[in-house]
């Protein structure tokens, strides 16, 4: 490790250089968000833009989502790798491929070498989830595929899309002729090129204004600054091995028993390191829930990242403290070509940051934090079919309408806005209105649900419930769903939350209970509801303040129900204006509640 403490370092110019690196990643994300196409990039923000150095670590993520940005060093290895002494100034390459460090293949990054008087200082990454990818169904998400052929998609190990600054057009064809909707892939094609080049242009200036050296010193420094404060960290935490375990749920005949998943992680507080032992899990599944290598790492070192010191920098620098254990083979390790990793972006990688992040909770009262609320069900499928409104033209598009609930933690409630454990609350949600003029659908509800969220001293969100359908072509309708059987834990006494559950609503109102995994058509007058999960709790619900479970009451999170019967908070008055904590009737309630339990 370099010491910091080196004649040449200086902590302001290191401030300032790498919060002006972190302005560049987020005019990537600018430039991203407003120049793409499709709704799951432009509406959702499902993408993200980091910068790796030329020696393939991973420099600066902004605001990238975990499961996307902590591989990205992966991928430009693999571009290094394949291109070799080829690799040259005007480059760029599409990358998809889940065997040779990408996530999965519905994530579509795009690397641009930076050379700087001829070295190849930086690589910068933007990475965006794509409506679709020519899969056999119309989806990014293939739960049912056996293999990566059942999947269909085009794979791009690190290809080269342009040379010179001009593009391949053999490459573009071959996309046009596979992909559904091959004007609104383009568009998003032309986005993420461009929040790269836009990278480019900005390193570039940013070295003349500092010069190389002073930037190659700054990366020197930076990686060995992120480094220490991964070792106070780590020396805050007691010498331990913690044990964890989850499941994701069954999947019909494919999974019964669904996919048990275990972790150990061993805290050594002298060294400061962090071992992260995922060997003890079952072998790769015939189905497409398996998790690619990237997906593993980034999965894991989120869960860590969330039980920490939310300031430490999350680079290559404070990664060199993790050690990951992983199997070749294995559902949640490296897997073996050519099993499916299609869903790999969530459902087990969710449950891998939710144990992690629980299995702090182990260590006592303020640390860690409950599960944070699964499912990408209803309120986040991937629909398509043809648009009456303009010629019956195809569309394809996932939806992000619905969130699942946050966990709680020592110190908060859960977001509401929270999404997935993958995602850490950075994607943002659908507007209704912009939904239904994209798309010929109708939605008739978007809501929380109050009472769903995991009860405890400080409680999970509330579950987000949705229904919707065609207004007048049927609608193909696609999920991957996890947490219809395995509810997100609460911690320390905390509660679970709530479960995802969907139905099909026929034309004649009857309802019909639908699995987990959904593929299914909606046709007019028909439609589509169900709910996504709701956060864990954390810690007893009995040590909430009742001022708190009042509040909650009174917006319509809770219910004045559960606020007597698992909180012990009691009101006196009937409507909100008038409604009062009953502090005698309280605490009856609650020694009556601590002796029953």
């Amino acid at each position: 490790m370099t010491n910091t403490t080196e004649a040449d370092f200086d902590p302001y110019m290191t401030a300032i250089i790498a919060n002006r690196i972190d302005g560049i990643i987020r005019e990537m994300t600018n430039t991203l968000l407003r120049a793409a196409r499709s709704g799951v990039i432009n509406g959702a923000r499902d993408f993200s833009c980091s910068i790796c150095t030329g020696d393939n670590r991973l420099l600066a993520s902004a605001e990238g989502l975990p499961i996307h940005i902590f591989g990205s060093h992966m991928q430009t290895k693999a571009m290094c790798d394949f291109a070799g002494d080829a690799l040259q100034e005007g480059d760029c390459y599409l990358h998809n491929d889940p065997y040779s460090g990408n996530t999965h293949a519905g994530d579509h990054t795009y690397l641009v070498p930076v050379f700087v008087d001829g070295e190849h200082l930086f690589t910068a990454v933007a990475k965006a989830h794509q409506a679709d990818i020519g899969n056999a169904l119309p989806t990014t998400y293939m739960a049912g595929a056996k293999d990566q052929y059942a999947e269909g998609a085009l794979i791009f190990p690190a290809v080269r899309i342009q040379k010179d600054y001009q593009m391949v057009e053999d490459v573009v064809r071959m996309c046009r002729s596979r992909i559904r909707v091959p004007d609104q892939w383009y568009g998003d094609f032309l986005a993420g090129i461009g929040a790269a080049r836009i990278a480019e242009r900005r390193l570039k200036e940013l070295c003349v204004k500092y010069g190389k050296d002073q930037i190659k010193a700054f990366v020197r420094h930076w990686f060995a600054y992120s480094e220490q404060r991964m070792i106070q960290a780590i020396r805050n935490l007691p010498r331990v091995t913690l044990r964890n375990s989850g499941a994701h749920d069954p999947f019909g005949e494919l999974l019964p028993d669904g996919i048990p998943l275990n972790v150990t992680i061993d805290i050594d507080p002298k060294e400061a390191m962090i071992e992260i032992d995922l060997m003890d899990n079952v072998d790769n599944v015939e189905c497409g829930f398996n998790e690619s290598e990237a997906c593993t790492s980034a999965s894991t070192i989120t869960g860590i990242f969330n039980a920490l010191d939310t300031s430490v920098p999350r680079n290559s620098g404070s990664f060199r403290r993790i050690r990951l254990k992983l199997r070749d083979g294995c559902v949640a390790g490296r897997p073996q070509f050519p099993h499916s990793c299609s869903v790999a972006t969530t459902n087990v990688a969710d449950r891998l940051v939710n144990i992690v992040q629980s299995a702090f909770a182990e260590l006592g009262d303020g640390w860690g934090l409950a599960e944070g609320g699964l499912g990408m069900g209803a309120g986040c499928a991937v629909v398509s079919g043809k648009d009456h409104r303009v010629d019956n033209a195809p569309y394809v598009n996932q939806l992000f309408l619905a969130n699942a609930g946050g966990p709680g933690s020592p110190l908060a409630d859960g977001w509401i806005t929270y999404g997935l454990p993958v995602a850490a609350g950075l994607m943002y949600r659908d507007s209704v209105e912009i939904d239904e003029l994209k798309h010929p659908i109708a939605i008739r509800f978007l809501r929380l649900m109050p009472g769903t969220g995991g009860a405890g001293k400080y409680r999970g969100a509330p579950a987000m419930e949705v229904a919707y359908g065609p207004k007048e072509r049927s609608m193909e309708v696609i999920w991957p769903c996890d947490g219809t059987v395995y509810p997100p834990k609460g911690v320390r006494g905390g509660h679970d939350g709530l479960r995802c559950r969907h139905w099909k609503v026929g034309a004649n109102g009857q309802e019909e209970e639908l699995p987990n995994i959904a593929v299914l058509t909606v046709r007019k007058d028909e439609y589509v509801k169900g709910n996504q999960a709701g956060g864990g709790g954390y810690g007893d619900p009995l040590e909430r303040d009742p001022r708190r479970v009042l509040l909650d009451v009174l917006e319509g999170y809770e219910t004045r129900d559960r606020a007597s019967d698992i909180y012990g908070v009691v009101f006196s008055g009937t409507n909100a204006d008038a409604m009062r904590i009953d502090d005698a009737a309280t605490a009856a309630r609650r020694s009556e509640l601590r002796s029953a339990a």
